[in-house]
């Protein structure tokens, strides 16, 4: 690899750098948080809607087992 092509490279990589830190610099000074530029991301997801149903159905069936109290054993009385 020639060395004009290898400086290209590097200059190439400097200014990808530079954009990157630019952006990181912008978003921690807007105060936008993670969770901010997230919220709304599965609004009006079918497949997302439906996830959730499932997901509280077991949940209800599953916390319904849980409740239920142990069967009694019945004891053998001798007479």
């Amino acid at each position: 690899m020639s060395a004009s092509s290898m400086e290209q490279r590097v200059a190439a990589l400097e200014a990808e750098v530079a954009e990157l830190r630019k952006r990181v610099t912008a978003q921690s000074e807007s105060g936008a948080s993670w969770l901010d530029a997230r919220w709304g991301a599965f609004a009006g997801d079918a497949a997302h809607a439906e996830a959730m149903r499932l997901g509280a159905a077991w949940r209800k069936r599953e916390n319904a087992k849980s409740l239920r109290r142990p069967k009694k054993k019945r004891r053998n009385v001798r007479s």
